[in-house]
């Protein structure tokens, strides 16, 4: 008896403990006024009930007006992109007199415009509602993107093509940072694996439009089906745009439907996972980017994500790869969608796993393996059979695994807001530099087997999963100087740490 009720004393002294350590970091947060300070406190000394039942009911409101809107805006923006593809089926090259690889240069063109204006939008995001930011965004490149129809020469449809880029350069980097202002690193990668689907998803009803405007609009009130393709699709995004201005939230502090208490506890949600609250303009934007040039992991990061977007150059040439198979343009645009409709549903699957599991890295490399191999097929071999099974693993591989790269970059940086801001567009602007020399892999004269494009994916998809090895090593290593930093200047509970160059609070650790 004597020894039960050591037990229970015992255990009612840990959690004493724990509950004045989540205290203790709820008044010392960097940055965070006193009205902030004293939510923090309530919500520390509150019990696990009332905190999950408060979580359920703020992710509830977040994400019914946050994610939604996002894959769809993200659909439209990857349909926005790529529809040129499926444009390419039609009569596109005929009617512009495109020959070589005029093809090539208009995809290429369109991530310049892209990476001109990375940066600068999502330094600019953080001092801007991303309401109105990102759904203005959207209404440009779907103008822009139905100014396509019009063209009637090569040069129009490069300069419509930059043009194209460059509106569409805040979309992806500034969804990915609103999103993590609001999830924490478990949550993030769930979201972003639901909100990337868009890309899958774009391709499939990208091949299902195509087939079916290519096929039942061609020529209708004396308009070419490529045409009529720019024009539905653009108008589309213009409405949805529309619509995402008075849907989409803002920042935890400046939510308008949220009450002040849902603002507050979902700025602690983040204390509690990343142990820093963002500060929305605490530190200026020229700090937040010399913070993320000074992190040695961002040129890592980097690395990953561009040869990552290098390894998905076929996406903008799926179309044409799989027409190789011998089929007619609307047969060809039909055997796209089950390929993507089956990356859909992988990608959803190990992103969830990433997130359940908390791992990273493995998940990457394996992906990337199958992404290899797939490629390696397609090159190898021109059965019908083999090649169509092979062109299900390069995207399942590929793609999935980019958007658990895109969900770790996010979460791998310590606040500042601006800091993250300025590394994710920074990694999101150099990786996408790959796509203006990839658009040069796949020219018409390497068909149908496209060896060079197949044996440099096919090596490039293993570097990656390398790299993504590397980097878990990285980040345990960077989680032992943690370790050590804190048992060498803990002088009591929940102190201050100084960590690449950020004042935080104890107990963050990198993820892997």
């Amino acid at each position: 008896m004597a020894t039960d009720a050591k037990s229970v004393e015992l255990e009612q002294v840990e959690t004493r403990n724990s509950l004045d350590q989540e205290k203790a970091k709820a008044l010392n947060v960097p940055g965070a006024n006193d009205e902030q300070r004293a939510f923090f406190a309530d919500f520390a000394e509150r019990d696990e009930e009332w905190k999950a039942q408060a979580q359920k009911a703020l992710l509830r409101k977040v994400d019914i007006r946050c994610i939604p809107v996002l894959v769809i805006l993200y659909l439209l923006n990857f349909l926005d992109r790529s529809n040129l593809a499926q444009a390419r089926l039609g009569d596109l090259e005929i009617d512009l007199g495109m020959t070589g690889t005029d093809f090539n240069l208009a995809t290429s063109i369109f991530f310049v415009g892209y990476l001109l204006m990375q940066l600068p939008s999502n330094l600019l995001i953080t001092r801007v509602r991303p309401s109105i930011y990102l759904g203005v965004a959207a209404a440009g490149w779907g103008i822009v993107s139905t100014l396509n129809a019009a063209v009637q020469k090569l040069p129009s449809l490069i300069a419509v093509r930059f043009i194209l880029g460059f509106v569409e350069a805040p979309f992806f980097p500034g969804a990915v940072f609103l999103m993590s202002s609001w999830y924490t690193r478990a949550e993030l990668t769930q979201r972003i694996s639901w909100f990337y689907s868009g890309n899958a998803l774009a391709n499939m009803f990208g091949g299902l439009l195509g087939a079916g405007i290519l096929g039942g609009l061609d020529g209708a009130q004396g308009i070419a089906g490529w045409r009529w393709l720019f024009i539905i699709e653009g108008v589309i995004t213009i409405a949805a745009a529309i619509a995402a201005v008075f849907i989409l939230p803002d920042y935890p502090a400046t939510t308008r439907w949220l009450t002040e208490e849902e603002r507050n506890f979902a700025a602690w949600r983040l204390l509690a996972d990343i142990n820093e609250d963002d500060e929305i303009k605490s530190t200026s934007v020229w700090v937040g980017l010399k913070l993320a040039l000074k992190d040695y992991r961002l040129y890592l990061f980097v690395l990953l994500q561009h040869m990552s977007i290098l390894s998905q150059t076929f996406t903008y040439f799926f179309p044409s790869v799989v027409r190789t198979l011998g089929y007619g343009r609307v047969t060809t645009l039909l055997l796209t969608v089950p390929v993507w409709f089956l990356t859909f549903l992988v990608s959803v699957a190990v992103t969830y796993s990433a997130s359940r599991t908390n791992d990273r890295s493995i998940h990457i490399a394996c992906l990337l393996v199958i992404a290899a191999v797939g490629n390696a097929i397609v090159t190898g071999t021109t059965s019908t059979g083999p090649r169509y099974f092979a062109m299900f693993l390069m995207p399942m591989g590929a793609v999935s695994a980019y958007q658990i790269i895109v969900a770790w970059v996010a979460n791998s940086f310590p606040r500042p807001l601006v800091k993250r801001s300025a590394s994710v567009a920074i990694a999101n602007m150099i990786a996408n530099c790959a796509s203006i020399y990839g658009a040069y892999m796949y020219p018409a004269s390497a068909g149908p087997r496209y060896i060079p494009a197949g044996v440099a994916l096919a090596v490039v998809s293993l570097l990656i999963g390398a790299l993504a090895i590397g980097l878990r090593f990285v980040h345990k290593y960077e989680n032992k100087k943690l370790d050590r930093l804190e048992q060498d200047t803990a002088a009591g509970i929940g102190g201050d740490t100084i960590h690449g160059g950020n004042r935080r609070v104890a107990g963050f650790r990198y993820i892997y």
